[in-house]
Parts: C-alpha cells; structure tokens; sequence
C-alpha cells in the first residue's frame, strides 16, 4: 500500500568521475569520504520524526555504479539499501530509473547527490517538510537555478524514468515550474567535478 507522504531518500552515487579522474564518491571530507558523509547526513535527516510520527529505519536508497564493490565497502553499517547501476555510463538518466526502480511504493523520492557536500540533514528535513504540506515538487534554490536536492510526488515518477542520457531531474522540474516549492541552499552550487574542487574541498 502506498503511503501518500512516505518519503525514500535516494543518493546519487554512481558516477565514473571522467573529469576528475578518481573517483569522486572516496575523497576525503570531514573525517570519512564524501560518499559516506552523503548517506549519513540522509540517514540523519530521515530518522528525524515529524510532530506525532514515529520512524524506525529510514527508507534510504544508494545507487552505485563505476567501482560498485569499492563503493560498498564505504556504506557498512548504515541503514541503507544498494541499487547497482550497471548502466551507469549511460547518463544520469539511468541512475534516476534504479532510484525510482528500489522505492518501492514510497510517496515520494527525495533525490540527493554524493557530490554536494554542503548538504545538510537540516536541509533535507525542510525540502521533506514541504513535501509533506502537499507540494508536489521540492526543489533547492542556489546560483540561479533550482535543483537537487530535490523531492518529486510519485505521480511524477513516470516522468522521471522517461529521462534520457545525462538528463537528471532538474528538467522535471522546470517542466512543472508553477508547482514547485523552492528551498534556499546557498552553498548548493558547490561540487566537485574538477582538481580546483577538490582543492576547494580540501
């Protein structure tokens, strides 16, 4: 049965890092790598219960790919699920339709990416709580655009899963423009695709 407001946080993780060179997902970041950072401040944001809700584990989803073994390695001990994307190097497409593939029937699928590293659980509590008073996309606001972040209603998961090559969620969104609720996230902008990020990072 599909619960209307249940929310599954869906990490993005399965990347190849081509314009980096490394993989992104193990550099170093506070202590630990920036994909285990990701997935417990996930983890974090979705123990957290809303006034009179009671939540046991959270529905929190990792999609890997490049290095899929590696990558597990870094998630142990954490509540999660591991969605394998062996079409990884297809786009990022592809990686939205294994998310939307291991929600089951949730609500909501709430999609997060393991190279934002400025996400906070407050953050993500706030796109869930505007998810949860009936807006049916939640997208964060940063450099003048809106993207993940990002929340989508279930009755928008067929749109999602049509999405091609490198198309991620952010067309979805200014498809439905007049419907979105925005999150401001001032540190948004900041990812890591190049050397200068990781030396930015570091």
């Amino acid at each position: 049965m599909v619960s209307e407001r249940s929310v599954t946080f869906v990490v993005l993780a399965a990347g190849g890092s081509s314009r980096l060179g490394r993989p992104k997902q193990l550099l170093p970041f506070r202590g630990r790598t920036l994909l285990r950072h990701a997935v417990e401040v996930a983890v974090e944001a979705a123990r957290a219960p809303t006034a009179g809700e009671s939540v046991d584990d959270p529905a929190i989803v990792v999609v890997l790919g490049a290095d899929a073994e590696r990558m597990r390695a870094e998630l142990h001990g954490l509540p999660v699920e591991v969605a394998v994307n062996a079409d990884w190097a297809g786009g990022l497409s592809s990686s939205v339709r294994a998310g939307l593939g291991a929600a089951g029937d949730a609500g909501g699928v709430l999609f997060v990416a393991a190279d934002q590293p400025f996400v906070t659980a407050d953050l993500l509590r706030r796109v869930v709580a505007a998810f949860r008073a009936g807006a049916p996309i939640v997208a964060c606001a940063y450099a003048g655009t809106l993207g993940v972040p990002a929340l989508f209603d279930r009755t928008l998961f067929g749109e999602l899963a049509s999405l091609e090559g490198d198309a991620g969620a952010r067309r979805v969104i200014e498809g439905h423009r007049d419907v979105v609720r925005v999150v401001a996230f001032e540190r948004g902008a900041a990812d890591v695709d190049s050397p200068g990020d990781v030396d930015s990072l570091l």
